[in-house]
């Protein structure tokens, strides 16, 4: 065993005593973080706004600060962007993390002093943690790969911006610095395409046994390496025994996975967003991901079939059940304030506090009041593909209201890498996974609203090439399972 080996197992001890302290005491240390933040941002704008002052409790808090998303608080952060100081947080951030948002263009973030330690620490503390779970450190003395936006920031006011994941790359710490790739040079490129085809040449000989991304742009760098080779990823990284990933379910990508690996691999689930790092996978055999509730972020949860009422309830963490669909709610030291990030979550355990990302509040289907969530569609696929040897590129659903004939239905639009022996069939054992799921679709089937869904195929690269049209190719962007509308569907209609 190599010195850092070593090394990485007294320190993942120690970050694991250090977690259960506050892991142990869940609500005393909500509590803490809410005192913490709101007498800190009093002599804010926007505590003074909202009378932070006189703020002693949550239920003070709720009245006081509406829920709002990132429009609704735009007035506040354009004043933050124009360089104006004590605005949503104490002082200036020292980052702006710049997002692509759907109505008003771009979105930016702040990140503090405060707040970026804990994007850090975070996604270190999660390979820590596997490592004192599996005892697993062979991996350290390897090459790791994070596939991620470029570290070439813009400067607004005095203040840098840039995609979240190329911030990050400029605190990557020392000791990763000889294992981290790809190299700064090739992580700047900004053609996503270019980029990874400059990594598969940059890594091909590498002993890579960490690699990390977005399993959708994974996957696209897999492809690439296993047709350079002629063998498979496994075959090529020998040593490769770790995935971590973000943003979307692995679930629908691991049977392709597997194939192009040519054998599993451990696998660590993470949630972070521009807004905050939010839990991440502290268990290989447990379902969900640890609640991060001590770094610097305050949670409230709001049952998404109340969000849309006038004057819905906000739960704390110690009034959450199992197996409900809340839209998660934070208030942060960056200056996000009741602000909704438009995931929704579902807690998988209590003791301690584990939830997984079940959707968007934005990305359903409830054309016929069906309330399809995300959770939902990709539960329903991963159990119509189990025990075959279909495999799934990508997906995305949208309701066709009017059909030129019969009933209206759910389209399934599928890109295939090994499509099923009968197509109808495999729609068919979607859709009863989807009846089971959802008593409101089933409702509308039995009762003739609505027929079985219809699955439409993508030709290969289709999802891709959609991507690239609209700009979104590579980085943290992904597909939405699911659209009210259809505007993803006619464009996918079209490749």
């Amino acid at each position: 065993m190599s010195v850092k080996s070593v090394a990485a197992k007294i320190f993942a001890k120690v970050i694991h005593n250090k977690t259960q302290k506050w892991v142990q005491n869940p609500i005393e240390t909500q509590q803490k973080v809410f005192q913490n933040l709101i007498a800190s941002a009093d002599v804010t704008q926007f505590g003074k706004d909202h009378n932070f002052k006189e703020i002693k409790s949550h239920e003070d808090f709720a009245k006081q600060v509406p829920i709002r998303d990132y429009e609704e608080l735009r007035p506040y952060v354009d004043r933050v962007v124009k360089g104006e100081e004590d605005i949503l947080w104490k002082g200036k951030p020292i980052y702006f993390a710049k997002t692509s948002g759907t109505t008003s263009g771009a979105k930016y973030i702040p990140l503090t002093k405060e707040s970026m330690p804990f994007h850090i620490e975070a996604a270190r503390n999660a390979i820590l943690n596997y490592i004192h779970e599996t005892g697993k450190t062979a991996f350290v003395d390897g090459k790791m790969i994070f596939l991620q936006g470029s570290p070439i920031l813009e400067e607004k006011k005095g203040i840098k911006l840039g995609r979240l994941s190329g911030i990050v790359a400029h605190f990557v710490p020392k000791y990763l610095q000889k294992n981290r790739m790809p190299s700064w040079e090739t992580n700047c490129i900004e053609d996503w395409e270019t980029k990874v085809d400059a990594i598969v040449e940059e890594t091909f000989n590498e002993n890579m046994t960490v690699i990390s991304g977005i399993p959708s742009w994974v996957q696209m760098y897999f492809e690439k390496l296993e047709q350079k080779g002629n063998k498979s990823v496994g075959e090529i990284f020998k040593n490769f025994n770790l995935f971590i990933y973000g943003g979307v379910n692995y679930e629908p990508y691991r049977a392709k996975f597997e194939n192009l690996i040519g054998r599993k691999v451990d696998s660590i689930e993470l949630f972070p967003a521009s807004e905050g790092f939010f839990a991440y996978q502290d268990s290989q055999a447990a379902k969900g991901m640890l609640l991060l509730l001590n770094s610097g972020i305050f949670y409230e949860f709001v049952k998404s079939e109340e969000f849309f009422t006038e004057n819905p309830k906000r739960y704390t963490i110690g009034e959450v059940e199992l197996h409900v669909n809340y839209v998660l709610i934070i208030s942060t030291n960056a200056g996000l304030w009741a602000y909704n990030i438009g995931d929704t979550v579902q807690f998988t355990s209590l003791k301690p506090y584990r939830v997984i990302v079940s959707g968007r509040i934005k990305h359903y289907i409830s054309a016929f009041g069906e309330h399809v969530i995300g959770k939902e569609v990709e539960c329903a696929l991963k159990e119509a593909m189990e025990n075959s040897n279909i495999r799934i590129n990508e997906f995305t659903v949208a309701p066709q209201i009017a059909p030129t004939s019969g009933l209206p239905y759910h389209e399934w639009f599928i890109e295939f890498e090994n499509e099923p022996e009968n197509l109808s069939a495999f729609a068919l054992k979607i859709d009863s996974e989807m009846r089971n799921q959802n008593s409101y679709y089933d409702d509308l089937i039995v009762g003739k609203v609505l027929k079985t869904l219809v699955i439409s195929k993508v030709s290969k690269n289709g999802f891709q090439e959609y991507m690239k049209s609209i700009g979104k190719l590579g980085g943290q962007n992904k597909i939405p399972r699911l659209s009210n509308d259809r505007k993803i569907a006619d464009l996918l209609k079209r490749k």
